[in-house]
């Protein structure tokens, strides 16, 4: 079921930004924001304190059947044939996740501190000292 996938995604996409310690949001975007495509959209939104607001760091959009009708995409289960929904996530904008890092764990002498889930891929590195 699409729309069960579809909090799938997103609750994925909570569980990346809960692990980074990182400050978030979730919106629930209104039918009056959704282009032609999309049935229902998710935005994940991180916490930039030096700008001051939040910034989206993930979009998760369910698009229904719209796409697959578009490309006639079907399945079938042996007796019927039926057009698949199509759904879309940004896992994460990494650009934009590393800038929240930076934002949400430097302290005041300039220093970032690593959140402790990446230390295992920082090669011992625990803080990146202001140059």
């Amino acid at each position: 079921d699409s729309w069960e996938i579809h909090e799938e995604l997103i609750a994925n996409a909570e569980e990346v930004f809960q692990k980074l310690g990182l400050p978030y949001r979730i919106v629930n975007i209104c039918t009056g924001d959704l282009g032609s495509i999309a049935a229902k959209k998710y935005d994940l939104e991180v916490w930039m304190p030096v700008q001051d607001t939040y910034r989206e760091a993930v979009s998760c959009s369910n698009c229904t059947d719209y796409q697959a009708r578009r490309l006639n995409i079907k399945w079938t289960d042996g007796s019927t044939r039926e057009l698949v929904h199509t759904l879309n996530s940004t896992a994460i904008a990494t650009a934009r996740a590393m800038v929240a890092i930076m934002e949400n764990f430097q302290d005041k002498d300039g220093n970032v501190h690593i959140p402790e889930v990446l230390w295992p891929y920082m090669a011992g590195v625990r803080v990146i000292k202001r140059a």
